[in-house]
């Protein structure tokens, strides 16, 4: 019984951030976050709580420009990344000690990162212009600096 109400529990904390992520903008983001605090507050005072230290975090997407938003949310990339590593992990099967297993998992994330720059960008050139629209100069300097060559 008790596992069936963490299962409520956390369809309850999915949809809720379902609610405040499908918010057209960043103000309305931040009333619904407030209401679903106001309705946690007192069913599930520790999940509020959590939610209220990771308000910040949580809504930091609202930032990027709306073309952005559903994929900066989303954690697809990194799923599909963790289960590339679990894969090759179990060819390899038991590593000697802990650092070959972080020898594997670092190789493979620097191909991916690789892969992120050249091959296949998560966000276009064009995309990422649009969150330079907004900057100053000189943190427009710094992402430029910070771009591959």
């Amino acid at each position: 019984m008790h596992g069936h109400c963490r299962r409520d529990e956390r369809g309850l904390v999915s949809a809720a951030l379902r609610e405040i992520f499908d918010a057209p903008d960043a103000a309305a983001a931040r009333e619904r976050f407030g209401s679903v605090l106001e309705r946690f507050g007192s069913t599930v005072p520790r999940v509020a709580e959590l939610l209220e230290e990771a308000e910040e975090d949580l809504l930091a997407f609202y930032r990027f420009p709306q073309a952005h938003r559903p994929k900066l949310r989303s954690t697809n990339n990194l799923e599909r990344v963790n289960k590339e590593i679990a894969r090759r992990s179990d060819v390899v099967g038991i590593f000697p000690n802990d650092a070959s297993a972080l020898r594997l998992a670092g190789a493979l994330l620097i191909e991916q990162c690789d892969e992120w720059l050249v091959a296949r960008r998560h966000l276009s050139v064009e995309s990422l212009a649009l969150v330079l629209e907004d900057q100053g100069e000189e943190q427009r300097r710094e992402v430029i600096e910070l771009q591959p060559a």
